[in-house]
C-alpha cells in the first residue's frame, strides 16, 4: 500500500479518491473548498491538507482532477503548489482534461525535480467514477506509468499508456470528438422518433441491438425522452473540452467539421439556460 494524495474532490475526484482509500492506501486529499475535503475524510478516513503542498508532502504518488489548464497549473506550480513539496522519484498523475500544451509544460517542470508525470484523463462520467469503471488514457514514460498503474486500476475498467507525454490528453480529445457527434445523432434520432409518433423506448430497444448501439444510446435515451438534463457532464465543461480539440486540430492539420457544428449547437443550449445541463441536452434545441 502506498501513501497517496488526491487534489480535487469534484463529482469525479471524490469517488476516485474514495476507491484508493477503500483499496487500503493512505490518502490525503485537498480541495479548494475545505469543507468538501473535511466531508470526504468523514466518509473515507485519511486526512486533508489545506494546500496542495500540504496534501502532497510525503506522498509517493499525487493525483489531480481539477477544472482546467489554469486550475491544474495552480495546484502544481502556483503558491503552495504540489511540486514544491514532492521529492525526487515521486509521481504526479493528472486526471484533468486539459490541453496538451499545459501537460507538456508541467511535465517538463516536474522533470527538473526528477518527479515523474503522467497525463491520464478519464472517460465514463460520474457513474464510472463511482463504480470504479473508468477508461483511463495515459501519456508519459513507460517506467513511470508502470509504477502508477496499479493505483489507477482500482477505479479503472481499462487503463492504458497511449504514448509519450500528451498522448493521454490527445486520446481524450478523440473521445470528446466522438461523443459530440454521437450525442447529436442520438438527439436527432429521438426527435425524429417523437415526430413520427413512435415509442422512443421501443425504437431504442430494437436499434441498440444493432449497428446503431452506443454507450450514449444505452445510458441517455430515457432521460433525453423525459427531458431530464440535470445530471452527468455539464455543457460548460464539454465546450471547454471541444475548444481544446478544435485548437489542437488547427495545430496538427485535422478537420473537425461535425465537431464545430455540434459545439455551436451547445452554444445554443447555453443560451437556453442550459450551461450546467448534461451534454445530452442537445435535444432541447428541437423543443424551441
Amino acid at each position: 500500500m502506498a501513501k497517496l494524495a488526491f487534489l480535487g474532490l469534484g463529482v469525479m475526484g471524490a469517488p476516485m479518491a474514495g476507491h484508493l482509500a477503500k483499496a487500503g492506501h493512505e490518502v490525503t486529499v485537498y480541495n479548494r473548498t475545505t469543507s468538501k475535503a473535511e466531508a470526504w475524510v468523514d466518509t473515507y478516513g485519511g486526512a486533508f491538507g489545506r494546500t496542495p503542498a500540504e496534501a502532497a508532502a510525503g506522498a509517493d504518488i499525487v493525483f489531480s482532477c481539477v477544472g482546467n489548464d489554469d486550475d491544474l497549473a495552480e495546484v502544481c506550480i502556483g503558491k503552495n503548489g504540489a511540486f514544491a513539496a514532492m521529492t525526487a522519484g515521486t509521481i504526479f498523475v493528472d486526471h484533468t482534461t486539459v490541453s496538451a500544451e499545459i501537460t507538456e509544460r508541467l511535465a517538463a517542470e516536474a522533470a527538473k525535480s526528477d518527479i515523474g508525470f503522467i497525463d491520464a484523463p478519464v472517460s465514463g462520467g460520474q457513474a464510472g467514477a463511482e463504480n470504479g469503471q473508468l477508461s483511463v488514457m495515459c501519456g508519459g514514460d513507460q517506467a513511470v506509468y508502470d509504477r502508477a498503474e496499479p493505483a489507477m486500476d482500482v477505479y479503472a475498467k481499462i487503463c492504458r499508456r497511449m504514448g509519450d507525454t500528451g498522448a493521454g490528453q490527445k486520446t481524450k480529445m478523440v473521445n470528446q470528438i466522438c461523443i459530440a457527434g454521437l450525442v447529436q445523432a442520438l438527439s436527432e434520432g429521438v426527435n425524429f422518433a417523437e415526430k413520427a409518433g413512435l415509442d422512443v423506448e421501443a425504437v431504442v430497444e430494437v436499434i441498440s441491438q444493432g449497428a446503431a448501439g452506443s454507450w450514449q444510446m444505452e445510458n441517455r435515451h430515457k432521460t433525453m425522452a423525459t427531458r431530464e438534463f440535470d445530471h452527468g457532464f455539464a455543457i460548460d465543461w464539454m465546450r471547454k473540452d471541444l475548444a481544446i480539440c478544435m485548437k489542437t486540430a488547427d495545430q496538427i492539420g485535422a478537420d473537425l467539421p461535425v465537431t464545430k457544428i455540434v459545439d455551436a449547437y451547445y452554444g445554443d443550449v447555453q443560451e437556453l439556460g442550459g450551461s450546467r445541463w448534461d451534454t445530452s441536452a442537445l435535444l432541447a434545441r428541437f423543443d424551441t
